[in-house]
């Protein structure tokens, strides 16, 4: 039987049970809260709701509650409303294949009438949707990366550009290997096309050298790789002197722990800060200790935004650790609350949208940053982080900033 597509974000206390909940029924609808006054003009505030497409099961799972769980402790933080309006976000599964993707944004678009739409992991995905959000006039206010768009009108980023770790990475790996070659490898989607290209363009614009046989990256098939020994034994033939990556979540388990055991384990390994975030660092071990990588946000950085994020996010849910995609994501419920908050009593997506173009700098867990006038994707600093003890647990500890992109 195939699963639905979509169902409506329960509240806090009924998160911890969202497998139970999805094998029960996918399709309640709950509007977060209608309480209070709506800015004493005496009109009644419309329920706004809000379409979050991410995966909601398989290899993607964690990158899928992160974004959902990111977004819902913003609503939580803010009374259930965005822009003085009660606020319901309505959850379309994103898939593996293009076509779940634009199934699931099309009933969020045509059946259940959403102001916006978040979320996505892949980016590939932004453009198989990209017709809809056109046709619709729907702002998409993305929480993860996305490849570059000729056409960005409707279309905004609160993460990254797919490419960007990589280009902030580059310079700081060819610093580190100098005329040495480095390897690299990723997974066979756009994410990871994307972001191999951003790192293998800038590291030999700067001089370095590819150790591939090709003088481009080498893919994994996405999803379902789990044995990557054949490619490390490549990597071993290849003589090169380090290592650069990007994997998802649980690909980023396996390659780590297979590497740590692989007759290259002697070779630094550089990566994107995806490979190492919470989810996997845990399962990942000793075997992640001293990866550099790059990435827009750690909750260890200090600043006042940060601090309040961690802590409320540390309170809701005690021993995860908060990514760049809760940040993001709670960044879009922020982008998303202020931009609702200028278009008025009862904005259209389309004012939504224009509102969103004149926010200007955001205040953010990750520092201060705006949406760059032609990407719509931020302009911000991208930091160097290293695996490190903090107390008993590992953690990616900033040593310093790396750059800012996005201008």
């Amino acid at each position: 039987m195939r699963r639905p597509t979509w169902w409506t974000r329960r509240p806090a206390a009924a998160r911890a049970d969202r497998r139970r909940l999805l094998a029960a029924s996918l399709t309640g609808v709950l509007a977060v809260s209608t309480a209070g006054c709506f800015g004493g003009s005496g009109e009644t505030p419309q329920l706004i709701k809000i379409g979050m497409l991410a995966n909601i099961d398989g290899q993607l799972e964690a990158p899928g509650d992160e974004l959902r769980d990111g977004f819902q402790l913003y609503l939580d933080m803010h009374d259930g409303q965005l822009g003085g309006h009660p606020a319901e976000m309505v959850i379309g599964d994103e898939g593996y294949e293009s076509g779940v993707a634009v199934e699931s944004a099309t009933r969020l678009l045509e059946q259940d009438g959403v102001s916006a739409i978040t979320g996505i992991i892949n980016g590939g995905n932004v453009t198989a949707i990209l017709p809809l959000i056109n046709e619709h006039k729907v702002p998409l206010v993305g929480g993860l990366g996305r490849p570059e768009l000729d056409d960005v009108t409707y279309v905004w980023h609160t993460n990254l550009l797919s490419e960007e770790p990589g280009v902030a990475m580059a310079p700081f790996v060819k610093q580190e290997v100098g005329n040495g070659r480095v390897y690299a490898i990723g997974p066979d989607f756009q994410g990871g096309r994307d972001e191999l290209r951003g790192f293998v363009d800038t590291f030999k614009s700067l001089g370095g050298r590819i150790a591939n046989p090709t003088g481009q990256a080498v893919f994994s098939p996405f999803p379902g790789t789990t044995d990557f020994g054949p490619y490390l034994d490549e990597i071993a033939q290849t003589g090169a002197d380090a290592i650069y990556c990007f994997f998802d979540a649980q690909s980023a388990i396996s390659f780590v722990q297979q590497y740590a055991e692989s007759d290259v384990a002697d070779l630094p390994l550089y990566a994107a800060g995806f490979v190492t975030e919470p989810a996997s660092l845990d399962a990942q071990g000793t075997a992640a200790e001293g990866i550099y990588n790059g990435l827009n946000y750690s909750p260890d950085l200090d600043n006042a935004a940060n601090r309040e994020f961690v802590a409320a996010w540390n309170a809701t849910y005690p021993g995860r650790t908060p990514t760049s995609i809760v940040m993001a994501s709670y960044d879009a419920a922020a982008v998303l609350d202020r931009a609702i908050t200028a278009a008025g009593v009862n904005p259209t997506p389309a004012e939504i949208n224009t509102a969103i173009a004149g926010l200007g700098q955001l205040t953010s867990p990750r520092g201060p940053w705006q949406f760059a006038k032609t990407t719509h994707a931020p302009i911000q600093k991208w930091y160097l982080r290293q695996v490190r003890r903090d107390g008993r647990a590992l953690a990616n500890v900033v040593v310093s900033e790396l750059t800012t992109l996005g201008g």
